[in-house]
């Protein structure tokens, strides 16, 4: 079956031509070959009846006719991520206490991926490698530091503006472009309102969502989740002071202590500003980080979560009406499925597993009205569907004995976590009925970074020649006319630090993959850092292997057993090729600034988002405007 197409007759005589539009669509390969398929169509009312005979030749005998078919070829393309979701967590992917009957669904009428790999663990370096096809370290959004994913919306880091992302590439060929949820790319550099990191700066003609992401301290009553650590020491500290403040104070009132009251009301003042400096900020998280924008306008501060999920959805089938006649590109960015798991009330204690099965759930249901909107306006058809995860979940989101975070399947580690699969391994899915083959699943490796130059591929752009693309093209592997994937190598970061290569070696079959650093698990043997709430990359945390933990993940995908040269006779060979491809990589990386060193990612109060005046920062402009179907 070919591609749907919408179609035009141009009919010409000598130097004259005039075009009519089709009211049906035509039906051919792709692109639609002449005198190679036959195109059935009704002639539009536009068109008089004296053109019918030529119209009819034109179709079934294109090559004796002085006129020509125009057929406009692009799909419109709609982007589903979700955040920190578990490849385990859907059914298709194996999960039985879970019901996603839409994404099985989705996967049901295309193409399952097996081996979809998010380039970095983490949401924003992960977001960052999606939006421009290349890895992270490439943008200056891989971290050095031990904040691996920006941290304010008031922070000067983000996404460069000198980055092309695939919404940019798709808007210079007539795409309107949208994006609907999450961002977390950064807001502003150096002004306030100079939005260099905006969705809108980086090709979105519509954005509607949280330029930040969902946190504990988003809703009320729930343990912070923002530098959790550090906040703990900086409250122990304050009562330190207070404590020694008081005793100071007692003392000069008692004659136990000497010092002046000068002495007492330094400290004192010193102590205030101490805790000012810090609780400004961390103080009022859910006002300066959990707010709502449209387009430069914020509509909510601080967001509302019992009708977020309504506002989603009513924002994202909106703009597919809007836009139905397209082409345009819709970037849904999920704020399920993490931490605080915020669920409305229809969904809760519905799943088998516990609050995060029951956003599981919710999110599938998101999912379902989000396709069913393409389906009523007829574009099911010419429409590129594409549905994954960030990265894999995360194993330390717990609430005393409850799991609050992602299951990932039979594969190792998760969210945070470099090199093990458990981290990195995604669900992938993609949908284009008489284009992709239904029901298949493809086990070679893909990338979250391949959308990339899918994308501009289909919309007729062309992907930036000034600089490395990570990415390749997936069309050719997803229509079978390939067998294998184009990647031999891939590179696992964890921030900037490199702690894994795969090697797809495809002459044999072989999947290996070397693991240079792994995260020390705490306690030992949890599989999971929960002593730390996440693994970190460098330092006293992490062991270096020399020579690096081999596995062949065709054999042991779980990597439970690490090869040696005594159990495999090719450990060297494939160590030196694999230490070689790294070397070649690296001669690939160019300096660029680092967009989470820790100037970028502090709080500046210059820099705040407010739709008051600072620090008055609160309004609603929502209402009760939510879709009504939740």
């Amino acid at each position: 079956m070919g591609v749907d197409q919408q179609c035009s007759a141009t009919c010409t005589k000598g130097s004259h031509s005039k075009t009519f539009p089709l009211s049906r669509r035509c039906v051919g390969p792709d692109p639609l070959e002449h005198g190679q398929s036959f195109v059935f169509f009704v002639p539009s009312a536009q068109a008089p009846r004296s053109y019918l005979t030529a119209l009819l030749a034109l179709c079934i005998f294109p090559k004796t006719c002085g006129m020509s078919v125009a057929v406009d070829s692009k799909p419109n393309i709609l982007l589903i991520m979700a955040d920190d979701l578990g490849i385990g967590d859907i059914g298709c992917y194996g999960n039985n206490t879970i019901r996603t009957p839409n994404i099985d669904q989705l996967a049901k009428e295309g193409v399952k991926l097996t081996q979809h790999i998010a380039a970095a663990p983490l949401c924003t370096p992960s977001r960052a490698a999606f939006l421009t096809g290349r890895y992270a370290i490439r943008s200056g959004m891989a971290s050095s530091n031990g904040y691996r994913a920006l941290q304010w919306n008031a922070g000067s880091g983000g996404l460069p503006v000198n980055e092309t992302t695939f919404a940019k590439v798709l808007r210079q060929q007539g795409y309107t472009t949208g994006l609907i949820g999450k961002w977390h790319q950064g807001m502003n550099c150096e002004a306030l309102n100079d939005h260099c990191h905006h969705p809108s700066n980086h090709g979105f003609d519509y954005f509607y969502g949280m330029p930040f992401t969902l946190l504990n301290n988003c809703q009320k009553n729930k343990p912070p989740e923002l530098d959790a650590v550090l906040q703990a020491k900086l409250w122990l500290y304050t009562q330190i002071i207070a404590l020694a403040v008081l005793t100071v104070i007692i003392g000069k009132l008692t004659d136990l202590i000497s010092a002046s009251w000068k002495i007492v009301a330094f400290f004192a003042l010193a102590g205030s500003l101490f805790f000012t400096s810090w609780y400004s900020s961390y103080g009022f998280v859910q006002y300066w980080n959990c707010i709502l924008m449209r387009n430069y306008d914020i509509t909510e501060q601080p967001m509302k979560l019992e009708r977020t999920s309504a506002l989603m959805l009513k924002e994202a089938v909106s703009f597919i009406e809007r836009n139905k006649h397209g082409p345009f590109l819709l970037f849904v960015s999920f704020l399920h499925v993490h931490t605080p798991l915020f669920t409305t009330e229809k969904f809760l204690g519905k799943s088998r597993h516990g609050l995060y099965g029951d956003n599981v759930e919710e999110m599938d249901w998101l999912v379902g009205k989000i396709l069913d909107a393409i389906d009523k306006e007829d574009l099911k058809n010419n429409t590129f569907t594409y549905f994954a995860s960030d990265h894999g979940g995360q194993l330390e989101a717990q609430e005393g004995k409850t799991q609050l975070g992602g299951w990932n399947g039979i594969y190792k580690g998760g969210k945070g976590m470099g090199g093990w699969e458990g981290g990195i391994r995604v669900p992938g899915i993609l949908r284009w009925p008489g284009v992709f083959p239904a029901d298949t699943v493809i086990d070679e490796p893909t990338s979250l970074m391949d959308i990339y130059p899918t994308v501009a591929h289909l919309g007729g752009g062309i992907v930036p020649q000034d600089r490395v693309v990570d990415g390749r093209n997936l069309m050719p592997l997803l229509q079978g006319k390939v067998q294998q994937s184009e990647h031999e190598f891939m590179f696992h970061y964890c921030g900037s630090y490199l702690h894994a290569v795969r090697w797809h070696q495809k002459d044999s079959g072989a999947l290996w993959k070397a693991h240079y650093v792994t995260p020390i698990f705490h306690p030992e043997g949890a599989g999971a850092c929960y002593g730390r709430g996440i693994c970190p990359c460098f330092g006293e945390g992490v062991t270096h292997h020399d020579p690096p933990l081999l596995f062949d993940l065709s054999r042991d995908p779980s990597e439970a057993k690490p090869l040696s040269p005594g159990t495999e006779p090719l450990f060297d060979t494939v160590i030196s090729r694999i230490e070689r491809a790294v070397q070649e990589h690296r001669q690939t990386l160019t300096p660029v600034p680092q967009q989470l060193s820790l100037y970028n990612v502090m709080w500046k109060p210059w820099l705040q988002p407010c739709c008051g005046t600072f620090p008055f920062c609160w309004c609603d402009k929502e209402g009760d405007s939510a879709h009504p179907a939740l």
